[in-house]
């Protein structure tokens, strides 16, 4: 009889817990992005998790060039950190040299083993080194990612972080010169 009735008070409380939840998003209505955001919560085993970041369109984007980019969803202090993740490997052979959107997963150079990245990092943009706003630990033994903040970010500012192979990948010699020749301007 116990445990009928530890239930039935355990029942009781979601319910009321429930209802005041209903209650107090009746008197503040939000979006449901709000909603998703506020109560987003990561589970302690979980392997991937990035719940203070959101994918939208780049700050870097043009009307004739549109990409996106990774933001900050709530504000982030520096060294916090901002994402974790882990990267599946692709089969030997491939050549990222051709692929923007997967990542270099080695020291070794000339680089052969690629990966493929989970969660929000795939959508971080670039930039110079020395200037970007996070910074990614990547374990390759156990196939896993730290993304730490490099500073304090507000809610709202595009993520960036320095692209190991930005200088010497093929695919990105483009993006390579127009990165360092626009810091150069501005300096």
């Amino acid at each position: 009889s116990h445990t009928i009735r530890s239930t039935n008070v355990l029942h009781d409380v979601v319910i009321i817990s429930f209802l005041e939840l209903i209650n107090k998003l009746r008197k503040q209505p939000r979006s449901l992005s709000q909603i998703q955001t506020e109560t987003m919560a990561s589970h302690p085993k979980t392997k991937i998790d990035c719940s203070k970041v959101y994918v939208d369109t780049s700050t870097f984007a043009t009307p004739d060039n549109q990409f996106d980019g990774a933001f900050a969803a709530v504000p982030i202090k520096e060294g916090e950190i901002v994402e974790k993740g882990l990267m599946r490997r692709l089969p030997e052979g491939f050549d990222g040299n051709t692929c923007p959107y997967i990542f270099t997963w080695s020291k070794e150079r000339p680089n052969k083993i690629w990966g493929m990245g989970s969660g929000c990092a795939p959508y971080y943009n670039t930039c110079k080194s020395g200037t970007a706003n996070t910074r990614m630990e990547r374990d390759f033994e156990n196939d896993t990612f730290v993304i730490y903040a490099n500073s304090d970010i507000e809610v709202g500012e595009e993520l960036l972080h320095t692209y190991i192979s930005l200088e010497w990948r093929t695919c990105f010699s483009e993006l390579n010169e127009i990165v360092n020749n626009v810091e150069e301007k501005k300096e």
